[in-house]
């Protein structure tokens, strides 16, 4: 009888699958679908726990509109008020901020596609003498800025490679002081 015990759990184990898998068809997730998935909810919440941050920090909303725009021409400095008390402006393209706060900075370049010279084209927005955001592409008109946090005596300046690879008559710089936030030290 044990013989035919043996042979009978051989024929069984012949029958089996080698992987125990899911219904017939079914495969299951590769490692790059649990990388896509865990990436996914990894930032799901942080992006949560962002917005819990923000939402429980106070935010000192400007009390005075405080904006300033340069240009397009005739070029000159356009202040909402005639002396803003967020930022100072020292030349063409150029500002002192005097607030700190969290500010947007906004812009247009629109490059020259007649101009023929040898220096290759870049716009600059600097920040202290760094630079923030880089434009290179002379093909197409590109907008320029963002949500910056700047501090009291940060000099903010937009510098053309060449002055004449920019239509100064469609080109643009703006900001504008969107709160004075609580944190910022």
């Amino acid at each position: 009888m044990l013989p035919f015990l043996q042979r009978m759990s051989l024929s069984h184990m012949e029958n089996m699958p080698l992987s125990h898998s899911g219904p017939q068809g079914a495969q299951r997730p590769s490692w790059k679908q649990w990388l896509l998935y865990s990436t996914t909810i990894i930032l799901l919440l942080l992006c949560s726990f962002s917005t819990l941050i923000y939402t429980l920090l106070p935010l000192k909303t400007a009390n005075e509109p405080c904006v300033a725009k340069f240009g397009p021409l005739p070029s000159k400095w356009q202040m909402a008020s005639p002396e803003p008390s967020c930022v100072n402006k020292t030349a063409d393209w150029r500002l002192k901020i005097l607030q700190n706060g969290l500010y947007l900075i906004y812009g247009q370049v629109a490059p020259n596609t007649a101009y023929k010279g040898r220096a290759p084209f870049e716009v600059l927005l600097r920040r202290n003498g760094d630079t923030i955001q880089a434009l290179t592409n002379s093909t197409t008109v590109q907008n320029i800025g963002g949500a910056y946090e700047f501090h009291a005596g940060d000099a903010i300046d937009l510098i053309f490679n060449e002055e004449h690879q920019v239509l100064k008559n469609n080109t643009y710089l703006g900001i504008f002081l969107l709160a004075n936030p609580q944190f910022i030290s």
